[in-house]
């Protein structure tokens, strides 16, 4: 232990970090969900719903647009995950049993908005002039891109994303200290090969690799779970050779910073466990607390799974979701070249 400082900090931190995301990062209660609102009655009474809305802290409304049209653009972007809407008559309609109040529109290729139908039709109108009703009847849920709720649907996107970081990640965290045990970087070392040449050659062939795995992935889900590819094809392929570029990059960085394989498999662990935990794979994104999400937005991952989810089931084109590109053609950029600085042409 006293020689292998890396193994003992990792006894010692990887519980630690299990506590402290599990603990404080981890929200399974869905709260403060991204939220529109299309308020075309613009009342006394529909501002008071609003305001309502905001109270019960499931919802948190960021913005207001004119139509129920511009809250589906926003849901197809993956800007908001609920939009509410409010219709012209929506002063007689909660007198009605008959229509419902308002609309809610939810974003079904997330897992975890699911759990808000319950929790927001549970919420009674306190208007004094109306009459008890049952809740279903003047809130209708609109579910977009899974009405079904299938669980398949939700999980494969963002498996995707959790496959290819745990895989590129492996492969080529080991790779220079491979290189280093079985003496094939003294090879190197007399080869006229840059580092960053080094670099970007132990990244593109596993490019390839991943590639082929997605293709694996869409395949399975296609013919098993039926879980459909809506957008473009190419635009997914795009969006993931970029992740897996961010991922391989991030790969190589660690193998500099380690010397045994052991090492590197350790590392690895290390950055899959917060990946898996912040990205908003399993637990609710928005749910979680402000420095988790900061956390959860340097991660590679994070900005894959909303294009994944986007592309394959909101139809969305890239376009929409250009942030999200552009952190992942940058963390790529410095990570790779963070690993070339660090790499040393020489025998330590």
């Amino acid at each position: 232990m006293r020689r292998d400082k890396l193994t003992f900090a990792m006894i010692l931190a990887i519980p630690l970090m299990q506590i402290l995301l599990f603990g404080y990062a981890i929200n399974t209660d869905v709260r403060n969900l991204t939220t529109a609102v299309a308020d075309e009655a613009n009342t006394h009474r529909s501002r008071q719903l609003i305001s309502e809305l905001q109270q019960t802290q499931v919802t948190n409304i960021t913005l207001r647009v004119a139509t129920a049209g511009e809250l589906q653009s926003l849901l197809r972007a993956g800007r908001i995950s609920v939009g509410v809407h409010i219709p012209p008559d929506f002063d007689r309609r909660i007198v009605d049993p008959e229509r419902a109040a308002i609309h809610l529109l939810t974003d079904g290729s997330d897992p975890t908005i699911g759990g808000i139908v319950d929790a927001l039709k549970q919420m009674p109108l306190t208007f004094d002039t109306t009459p008890e009703q049952d809740r279903k009847e003047q809130v209708e849920v609109r579910t977009y891109y899974n009405p079904e709720r299938r669980t398949p649907v939700n999980i494969i996107p963002g498996l995707i994303g959790v496959i290819l970081t745990m895989t590129m990640m492996i492969f080529t965290a080991v790779a220079i200290v491979r290189e280093r045990e079985r003496g094939n970087l003294e090879l190197l070392i007399n080869t006229p090969v840059t580092s960053a040449e080094l670099m970007i050659g132990k990244v593109v062939p596993y490019i390839a690799i991943g590639m082929l795995q997605l293709a694996v992935v869409l395949v399975a889900g296609d013919l098993l779970f039926d879980v459909p590819v809506r957008g473009s094809i190419v635009e997914l392929y795009l969006a993931a050779s970029l992740f897996i570029a961010a991922n391989l990059a991030l790969g190589l960085f660690v193998s500099t910073a380690v010397s045994t394989q052991f090492q590197a498999m350790q590392m690895t662990f290390f950055l899959l466990l917060p990946s898996i935990l912040l990205s908003g794979f399993v637990f609710p994104f928005d749910g979680m607390p402000r420095f988790a999400q900061y956390l959860g937005e340097a991660l590679p991952i994070t900005h894959f799974i909303r294009l994944a989810r986007g592309i394959m089931l909101r139809e969305a084109d890239l376009l929409s979701m250009t942030g999200a590109l552009a952190y992942l053609a940058l963390f790529s950029t410095v990570a790779i070249t963070a690993a070339a600085l660090r790499f040393s042409k020489r025998l330590d």
